[in-house]
């Protein structure tokens, strides 16, 4: 599995790049957000964090800049009807952190500017989501636009335990409280809870 890059941007357009990794060149889908970050790097070496789906028709491959962009990605092409068409039309309509502010307002018209995303989906896209970004992002980091490193282990250790089949919410409820130094600790400690 392909989970980052490292090479020189040798084509770029709105929301696909192209890089050369040792001779090999990987065609990336990625955000606005994402390639406008890019922008001006070609021909320099860059380095992106990757997702890769393996369909029975396709290899798909989406880059980031930034985790919490990864992290948002993923969590989306979770809810049932968001592929990762509408996952990257969220992320390039807004950035993680606008989405961040937009589902904890409960901000149901903004989704819906997003190409792709219906009143319904909206609704649906709210109610999946609303605990996510709870665990990654407190309201300190979302003032200054920083994940501090406790969310972030956090966030990382609720998306094991969803990996491993606990609801969000209960997965939530088991890392409240728990303080540890690594993923695997957080892991190790909620399951004890879950158990």
């Amino acid at each position: 599995m392909i989970v980052g890059l490292r090479g020189v941007i040798i084509r770029s357009e709105p929301m696909m790049i192209d890089i050369d990794v040792g001779g090999v060149i990987y065609g990336v889908q990625m955000s606005l957000n994402a390639t406008s970050k890019l922008r001006g790097e070609g021909g320099k070496e860059v380095k992106i964090i990757c997702t890769q789906i393996i369909r029975e028709d396709s290899h798909l491959l989406f880059g980031f800049v930034e985790e919490i962009e990864k992290q948002t990605f993923e969590r989306l092409i979770k809810i049932n009807g968001v592929g990762p068409k509408v996952a990257l039309a969220i992320l390039s309509t807004y950035t993680p952190m606008e989405f961040a502010k937009i589902i904890s307002n409960k901000d149901v018209d903004a989704l819906k500017k997003v190409p792709g995303i219906g009143a319904k989906g909206a609704g649906k896209i709210m109610v999946d989501v609303a605990g996510f970004f709870a665990g990654l992002i407190s309201d300190t980091s979302l003032a200054d636009g920083k994940l501090s490193q406790e969310n972030s282990l956090k966030n990382e250790a609720l998306l094991a335990l969803q990996s491993l089949g606990f609801k969000n919410t209960d997965a939530q409820k088991a890392l409240q409280g728990i303080e540890a130094q690594s993923v695997s600790e957080l892991v190790k400690l909620a399951l004890k809870k879950l158990a």
